[in-house]
């Protein structure tokens, strides 16, 4: 290891003292001129473009991809002039002179060039951090092979190596490893996102199996996305039998939840008791089903909470789902009419009541019933059908409460309450017979 940072740091100086030699040479200053002022021209394009370019106008409708790379080429718009404006001058320097005097010029343009298109397809990576990151390893790496310095870079960080047991770990290896996984990664996250697109597209699949073939999808791109990293950087898949027998250790005795949802998650999906969309009840959480992950289910209620409800609970819990074979379900109303209001006429204007809520279907019919005698009214209850359990259950009762209250005062039919008689309690007198003394001064 001692020998290969003495070879870097050689390789250094050399680069070092070749840099001083170009100091002291006429055209090393020309050409850094010719640089200058074509960055100075580039900036002065670019604001002027920039001025007459509406690139929001431009891409109204278009697909986002292409959405993000307009973007990127408009934030180096700058560096795209100075690219094409120093390819120019570097071709023009080659014909009139000779081509030692133009080497910076192309060097300069060539990594212009290569920030550009780095740039470009970096773009449709969301995480701003992560751009920066990659842009900033790919152009390094880039540089390196147009200085021609890229081989000498792999076989120092090559030489810097520790053995495992029978593995020869690099500072090469590591970081080759890293940006592989980092891009087989990001490519199927893409794919699996366009897999999504292409299955909420697809009509003929029920929501539960649209989710179920993307997540399945997901899980086996990752899976070949990490087989191809390991096979790449020469790590015999067999080794995974080790690896695998650790992870099964570390489910048996801390990942049983973790494991236990994401099989929860599978299994809600494959036999659609529960889907996006449904409306359900868990516990005293009400809603409908906005999403389903691999650990928890995301439930939102209609006061705008949302509830993550692991997977394991929706299958080892009683679960009302009140859409899961159909929309229809079934709403109760009570309420009590006084003892001086006839049973029948109360019945036919509570059916009259629903004629006119737009969300009480009409068939099947609705129907009241007188189901008890209180002991300060007649108790009906009113019971009616409707399709849309997604969009509350509790507002469309408050609209048929207030519907019976209308067409009851307009009868003059009275909903009675309790009375109670207070009585105040009289104020208790405890009267004290004490004995009278007698005259004689003795004892009575």
């Amino acid at each position: 290891m001692m020998a290969q940072l003495q070879g870097l740091f050689d390789a250094m100086h050399s680069l070092g003292r070749s840099l001083g030699l170009e100091f002291t040479w006429l055209w090393f200053y020309i050409q850094l001129g010719l640089i200058a002022a074509v960055a100075g021209i580039s900036l002065a394009v670019a604001t002027l473009l920039r001025r007459r370019w509406q690139v929001t106008s431009l891409l109204a409708g278009r697909p986002l991809p292409l959405q993000l790379i307009v973007r990127a080429a408009q934030d180096n718009l700058a560096l795209i002039v100075f690219a094409v404006v120093l390819s120019a001058v570097h071709a023009v320097m080659l014909v009139v002179t000779w081509p030692g005097r133009s080497y910076l010029l192309g060097v300069a343009a060539s990594l212009a060039a290569a920030w550009i298109v780095i740039n470009l397809v970096a773009s449709q990576i969301r995480n701003k951090i992560a751009l920066r990151t990659v842009a900033m390893l790919a152009w390094l790496v880039a540089a390196l092979s147009i200085l021609g310095q890229l081989d000498r870079a792999i076989a120092v960080l090559d030489g810097i190596a520790i053995h495992l047991g029978g593995i020869r770990v690099s500072v090469f290896l590591v970081l080759k490893t890293t940006l592989l996984l980092l891009a087989a990664i990001w490519a199927a996250s893409v794919i699996a996102h366009s897999v999504d697109r292409s299955l909420r597209r697809a009509p003929d699949l029920s929501p539960s199996l649209r989710v179920l073939i993307g997540k399945l999808a997901r899980v086996l791109l990752f899976a070949v996305a990490m087989a191809f990293v390991l096979n790449s950087v020469g790590i015999d898949l067999s080794a995974l039998v080790v690896f695998s027998g650790a992870v099964g250790v570390g489910i048996g005795f801390g990942l049983q939840k973790i494991v236990s949802n994401f099989i929860s998650g599978i299994i809600l999906l494959a036999d659609k008791s529960i889907k996006p969309g449904d409306v359900i009840t868990v516990g005293e959480s009400y809603g409908w089903v906005e999403a389903m992950g691999a650990r928890y289910c995301s439930v939102l209620t209609r006061d705008g909470r949302e509830f993550l409800i692991p997977n394991e609970q929706l299958v080892t819990e009683t679960v009302v789902n009140w859409s899961h074979s159909s929309d229809d379900i079934r709403v109760d109303v009570t309420f009590g009419v006084a003892y001086s209001s006839d049973p029948h006429q109360i019945r036919r204007l509570a059916i009259e009541a629903l004629a006119d809520v737009p969300r009480v279907r009409q068939a099947p019919a609705p129907i009241c019933h007188l189901t008890a005698f209180g002991d300060f009214s007649l108790d009906f209850v009113l019971r009616f059908w409707i399709s849309d359990p997604a969009a509350g259950v509790t507002n469309v009762r408050g609209v048929v409460l207030l519907k019976l209250w209308d067409i009851f005062n307009r009868e003059g039919v009275s909903i009675p309450f309790p009375v109670r008689d207070i009585q105040p309690t009289r104020p208790l007198h405890v009267v004290i017979d004490r004995p009278k003394p007698t005259t004689s001064g003795g004892l009575p």
